[in-house]
């Protein structure tokens, strides 16, 4: 069984957010799969997803603050600057955290750890809503 949808999230500040409930909204079909896989495919250049603790806000916060310092804005060798400073480190910070997340799905469910959570990584200082595509592949319930 494949099922195919867009995911919309809604626009959020900088930063790192949690949206594991957001997605999980907008899974139709979700509960009907005994076993198989998630992927998401977030359709942007300036943002991210990822996996990662979804219990304490200041993890997020520890994200965001270590990769302003690793990917930081105004450095002088950046060419690509016409949509702001922010531009090109959030191109950057894209690639390096990844557009894509595999997750297994078991008995209707997503297959996370008791504190993982999906993270919308929104690396622009101001930024539109955003989008993914969901694609479900699996063995549908009996």
């Amino acid at each position: 069984m494949w099922l195919q949808f867009p995911i919309k999230f809604k626009p959020q500040r900088r930063g790192f957010h949690l949206v594991t409930k957001e997605i999980l909204e907008q899974l139709e079909g979700l509960e009907n799969i005994k076993v198989g896989i998630l992927h998401l495919f977030l359709q942007h250049t300036s943002a991210s997803l990822t996996l990662n603790e979804n219990a304490d806000p200041t993890v997020r916060e520890d994200f965001e603050s270590f990769f302003n310092d690793v990917v930081a804005e105004d450095k002088s060798y950046y060419i690509h600057n016409y949509e702001g400073s922010d531009d090109m480190p959030a191109h950057l910070k894209s690639s390096l955290l990844g557009s894509s997340l595999t997750i297994p799905i078991a008995n209707g469910r997503l297959g996370l750890g008791h504190w993982q959570g999906i993270y919308l990584c929104e690396h622009r200082n101001f930024s539109t809503s955003r989008q993914a595509i969901a694609t479900i592949h699996g063995q549908a319930k009996l």
